[in-house]
């Protein structure tokens, strides 16, 4: 019989577990019960997330999934409070780092687009909350994106409405490497982010508040092929809504980071395929 080919789901397993082998070390600790590694944790808690599935949910497919669980060498499955327990161990420095290496399976060109998009905290019933007159406060997730493959470089999430010029400096500085222009809307047009950025090598392509018939004739001056690549970053908030949903599961806001990082990653992993 003719070996079946592998699908897309077990290309995604095997990019991600190689992933973070790459990234972590094979067990937490040296008191560790060593019965699951770090990176088999890292895998089914990615596959949670493009499943877009819950832990009991995702373990009672895994019995039916024997190449999946040889690809990372997964004998037998934990039990769901053993992943829950895994993500809440997992630093959100991880994630990054797992995020920043998962940028290079990608190819990318140096342009780099900044944009913030709501993410809910709460998975109600938009027509309850409406009867009840409830208030579900959102958080902020501001992405840099690359505009060539939509990889996701860097993301910063707040539970503020800390406005985009305060959110920007941070998301530079990390990522000189990687972004040589960056294109932002008129919500990024600061001059400390345009002083900013010429420090770090990075050429602003961000536009002008109209104050003036200046400021209007400076945006008219942008390159326009080259700013109109800003609309792939609503590309990817709307990719990440509409597969991994618009709202987050977890209670506390410090999961609720790492979750959305993990979103990310996820991502990025498909996009890689």
């Amino acid at each position: 019989m003719q070996a079946l080919p592998k699908s897309r789901l077990l290309r995604f397993v095997e990019q991600a577990y190689h992933l973070a082998r790459r990234a972590v070390t094979r067990y937490s600790s040296k008191f560790s019960k060593r019965r699951y590694t770090l990176h088999q944790h890292i895998v089914l808690l990615c596959l949670k997330v493009r499943k877009n599935t819950t832990y009991r949910m995702l373990l009672d497919e895994f019995i039916e999934m024997p190449r999946i669980r040889r690809a990372i060498d997964l004998e037998d499955l934990p039990c769901p409070s053993t992943l829950c327990k895994a993500f809440n161990q997992l630093d959100m420095a991880v994630w990054r780092v797992l995020l920043n290496l998962s940028v290079t399976l990608l190819p990318t060109n140096g342009v780099g687009g900044i944009d913030a998009s709501g993410f809910d905290r709460s998975h109600a019933s938009k027509h309850y909350t409406k009867r009840t007159k409830l208030t579900i406060q959102q958080l902020k997730v501001t992405l840099l994106v690359d505009t060539r493959s939509n990889a996701i470089i860097d993301l910063n999430v707040t539970t503020t409405r800390k406005h985009d010029s305060q959110i920007a400096p941070s998301l530079i500085k990390r990522n000189t490497d990687e972004v040589v222009i960056l294109l932002g809307d008129k919500g990024y047009d600061d001059q400390k982010i345009r002083t900013l950025a010429h420090e770090q090598d990075v050429r602003p392509l961000i536009k002008h508040r109209e104050f003036s018939q200046l400021h209007k004739a400076w945006n008219a001056r942008l390159d326009a092929d080259l700013y109109s690549q800003r609309s792939q970053n609503e590309t990817v908030n709307s990719r990440l809504k509409r597969k991994y949903g618009a709202f987050v599961r977890s209670r506390h806001w410090w999961k609720q980071f790492r979750e959305l990082a993990v979103n990310c990653l996820t991502h990025n992993l498909d996009r890689s395929l």
